[in-house]
């Protein structure tokens, strides 16, 4: 049911979008109005994947939880939030209007729209690498479905939208004259040499100086366009370290075994497991002594095995929350724990020891 409200609402978004870019644009073409529907789903996708990829890297987080660091740092937010929203209106000016644009705003738009460009590049490398071998077991490639389309369809729209200004104002910029003088001379002096182009780049480096001061009285950096990218951590420009992921809330098999009647899942000691002190029986042993071997064996299994059992183990230790349910796990387990015992004794020289030693105070 819930599938079917998110493609309702998923449609009905579709057709409020297209209904919109009709109204602002009467003579809106069909390829115009894909390349609109693909933006505005690319950056749906990138508030999705945003929202996945939430935590700063100073936050320690548990991986088991789905929870990851963002690709931007949180103290420099607002200025690439300003660049996005300014490429965002010059690229609606410069769709809407295009050569008719006045000059000084035709310069403006080209020059944000170029900036606009570069910063989505940049984005486009950020997202594109996501080293996680720091993060316990966490495996996940969301990343690539949920915040690459944005910068790549940015860069393609904004790509379009330049060729063809270059296009239109080469044929339409000296033709045009305004009734205000000064803004005859402004566009007489831009349009020289058909330079118009040339003028919003060169224009770049004092707009960034400008929007740079107006930034920094609201809080900004100087240099928060680069801190934004390296002020995180796990991903391509990142120079920040987080501190270690969070123990996974427990083991499912440490909680019967805490949990449970004792006359059924007998417990045998008390132990260490991560700095805390737990009640350990022969399944829990047997358990993690057999989770070792595999280790010792084959690294990239005991990695692939242990990811999963993290995801499932967590969620259903929150459902182990009385003594029945600890007996019935119990119960389920041990056909498992008996198959660990013989791997154990078909593999390891002294498997006792190896049960034993385990979760020692």
């Amino acid at each position: 049911m819930i599938f079917v409200y998110a493609l309702l609402f998923f449609f009905g978004l579709i057709f409020l979008f297209v209904f919109g870019l009709k109204k602002i644009k009467k003579n809106i073409t069909v390829p115009e109005i894909i390349v609109g529907n693909l933006y505005l789903f690319s950056l749906v996708l990138l508030f999705i994947g945003l929202l996945i990829h939430n935590n700063q890297y100073s936050a320690a987080i548990d991986p088991v939880d789905d929870e990851c660091y963002t690709p931007f740092g949180e103290k420099h937010i607002v200025t690439l939030v300003f660049y996005f929203v300014m490429f965002n209106v010059s690229v609606l000016l410069i769709w809407l209007k295009g050569s008719k644009l006045p000059p000084l705003t035709k310069v403006l738009s080209l020059s944000f729209l170029v900036i606009g460009m570069v910063i989505a590049f940049f984005v486009l490398l950020q997202l594109s690498r996501h080293d996680t071998k720091s993060m316990d077991f966490y495996e996940r490639t969301d990343h690539l479905y949920f915040l690459i389309p944005a910068p790549v369809i940015s860069l393609l729209v904004s790509a379009i939208l330049l060729v063809y200004m270059i296009k239109s104002n080469m044929m339409t910029a000296n033709e045009k004259t305004y009734s205000n003088k000064f803004l005859n001379r402004l566009n007489t002096f831009l349009v020289q040499k058909n330079n118009l182009p040339v003028w919003g780049i060169v224009l770049i480096v004092p707009l960034l100086l400008l929007v740079t001061i107006v930034l920094i009285l609201f809080g900004q950096d100087p240099n928060s366009l680069i801190k934004v990218f390296t002020e995180t951590t796990t991903w391509r420009f990142s120079q920040q370290m987080h501190p270690p992921v969070l123990d996974h809330k427990g083991h499912y098999l440490c909680t019967v075994a805490a949990s449970g009647d004792p006359k059924i899942v007998k417990p045998l000691r008390l132990g260490k497991r991560h700095g805390n002190t737990i009640i350990v029986n022969r399944q829990l042993l047997v358990a993690n002594a057999f989770e070792e071997m595999v280790q010792n064996f084959s690294p990239g299994l005991h990695r692939l095995i242990r990811s999963n059992y993290d995801r499932c183990g967590y969620n259903l230790s929150l459902k182990i929350n009385n003594e029945q349910m600890s007996n019935l796990t119990y119960i389920l387990m041990k056909p498992l724990e008996w198959m660990f015992l013989i791997c154990l004794y078909l593999c390891c020289e002294k498997p006792e020891e190896m049960i034993n030693k385990q979760y020692q105070l």
